[in-house]
């Protein structure tokens, strides 16, 4: 299993470098991200809100959220490795330098720094901890997962447990036409898990603290 980590481990940061080169070449602008987040806004600018396909959860959210991570999940729907309908209605519809803008947007929406640093990090129960180190993933996420080892993964402290759950079920069921995601890496991992332990994992991860969180805006300004 460890042999396997480290080779998945290694595929991981070598398609990160791939993207972040890719990244380089379109700089966002974090101002004119914030001319451009309409269609954004109306789900992940309210609190609370719930999406209702392929089943009833919270949004998640991106306020905070690493800008790599951000562009390269709308490209991930903008290719169809991400499959759900809305999502890759948005994305089809955004250039690289709208993606980039508001990915920086994004990131730096809402930031406070250091609370998730000063706040105290839970344990996890011995099942759940054997089943982070089976499924390795402070490897990628870093150990308290809101400082990934690459900014093109994404923070996962605090985030909504049941889109974690939506999106870890996804992977596992990739071929799907209209919620899979296709991803190498995260499938294998997501596969080795029923979906009651993904759950509990999805449950830990959202009780640590983090630096994601929704940030109320008004649909029309």
């Amino acid at each position: 299993m460890n042999k396997l980590l480290l080779t998945l481990t290694s595929v991981l940061v070598a398609s990160a470098t791939a993207f972040s080169a890719h990244a380089q070449e379109v700089k966002g602008d974090a101002q004119a991200g914030a001319t451009k987040n309409a269609m954004c806004i109306g789900c992940h600018g309210i609190l609370g809100y719930q999406a209702s396909f392929p089943e009833v959860y919270k949004v998640p959210m991106i306020s905070g959220q690493n800008a790599k991570y951000i562009a390269a999940a709308l490209h991930a729907y903008k290719k169809g490795e991400r499959k759900h309908p809305s999502m890759r209605g948005i994305a089809d519809s955004l250039s690289d330098q709208d993606i980039a803008d508001l990915a920086a947007y994004y990131e730096s929406h809402g930031q406070t720094q250091g609370a998730a640093a000063a706040a105290k990090v839970a344990e996890p129960s011995a099942k759940v901890a054997e089943l982070l180190n089976k499924g390795g993933c402070a490897a990628c996420h870093g150990a308290d997962f809101n400082k990934p080892i690459d900014p093109s993964y994404p923070k996962l402290a605090g985030q909504q447990a049941d889109y974690l759950f939506v999106a870890l079920k996804a992977y596992k069921d990739e071929g799907h036409a209209t919620w899979g995601r296709n991803n190498a890496i995260m499938g294998g991992i997501a596969k080795q898990f029923s979906n009651a332990e993904l759950k509990e994992l999805a449950n830990y991860v959202h009780s640590l603290p983090g630096d994601v969180k929704t940030v109320p805006q008004k649909r029309f300004r």
